[in-house]
């Protein structure tokens, strides 16, 4: 069972801001700089993602339109219909956060690993994880405001309005300044991968000290987390079971359907800790809490589901075995990298 060190990192985040949470000046400058981060995270969102393969990717509408729907349309009512657990299981605020889980895109890196480990097909999930994320910055907070409302820890049309700015405009600006930068950004990709992983820190290291400052952690117990847990348990086998199924009721073939189950059972946390920190504010704390389970919780069990799709035997072609998702794929990625 892996564990994500970049789960570790998060709760070591999570630690320091519960031992020192910023205060005063210092949280003013926290948040600052965590306002500053995020714009600059969603800026190298939109210099990264490759409008020639957006368009490629377009040419299987039917995976992508499936993957989308998973996310935005059978993941939302699932966490809709869990309203029935608050409060026996949920808190008002767990279930808001676990709400909001359902509502952020799908992974990209984690989703092209897996299938990839799975003989899938990884051009497909690579499309498939970029449309979910592009499609987020603006689906994610349309669904928030309908779904979660002014209930939904201080959403408004201001939080609607600072998506815009800090989300939408640098990522639209990304794309604009990509044909210059973009060399740069593939030469440097390692090192600004660090720059990633730092600004989430950061926000969730802002994000938390508010949460500790207002007290918030008192409303959560061991018994409470159990049951979130739980919830969250049954949500992820609920997707990857449709996606799975589904996919072979809509006639994919054995590739198409790893992309399907692994893009569409799957949430970002990347893409979901920014948004939640402009939507809840100071009660984003609680709100990731939820999210951050979900992702460990995903990785560990999308992990076990490759290794056992990767031993599947292929399906024979003309006497002879289908040729692998990775030889189609070098043959593919070749070819846009050059």
């Amino acid at each position: 069972m892996p564990i994500d060190p970049y789960i570790l990192l998060l709760l070591g985040t999570v630690g320091l801001a519960a031992l020192l949470p910023a205060r005063g000046t210092g949280a003013d400058v926290a948040s600052g700089a965590s306002t500053a981060a995020i714009a600059f995270l969603f800026f190298l969102y939109g210099a990264r993602l490759s409008t020639r393969e957006a368009l490629d990717g377009l040419k299987h509408w039917r995976l992508h339109t499936t993957v989308l729907a998973c996310t935005f349309v059978v993941f939302p009512l699932l966490g809709l219909a869990a309203r029935g657990l608050v409060p026996v299981i949920l808190t008002h605020p767990l279930y808001q956060g676990l709400l909001f889980l359902t509502l952020v895109p799908s992974t990209v890196q984690s989703s092209i690993a897996f299938t990839s480990i799975a003989r899938g097909n990884v051009p497909a999930a690579i499309c498939a994880g970029s449309f979910s994320s592009l499609a987020g910055i603006v689906i994610t907070p349309l669904l928030a405001a309908a779904l979660l409302g002014s209930n939904g820890g201080g959403f408004s049309a201001d939080s609607l309005l600072k998506i815009v700015l800090q989300l939408l405009v640098p990522f639209l600006a990304g794309q604009v300044l990509r044909r210059w930068i973009g060399g740069f950004i593939t030469r440097h990709k390692k090192i600004l991968g660090y720059v990633d992983r730092g600004s989430i820190l950061l926000v969730v290291y802002t994000a938390f000290s508010e949460g500790m400052v207002q007290g918030i952690w008192h409303q959560v117990s061991a018994v409470r987390l159990a049951g979130l847990l739980a919830v969250e348990a049954v949500v992820l086998a609920v997707m990857l079971t449709l996606t799975w199924y589904g996919g072979k009721a809509l006639r994919f073939d054995r590739e198409d359907r790893i992309a399907i189950q692994f893009a569409g059972s799957k949430k970002s946390l990347a893409s979901g800790l920014p948004m939640a920190s402009v939507l809840f504010g100071a009660h984003a704390s609680l709100a990731v809490l939820p999210l951050m389970l979900f992702h460990q919780m995903q990785l560990m069990v999308c992990a076990v589901i490759a290794k056992r799709r990767a031993r599947d035997p292929l399906p024979e072609v003309n006497g002879s075995a289908a040729p692998t998702a990775g030889s189609r794929t070098a043959v593919g990625t070749a070819t846009r990298s050059g």
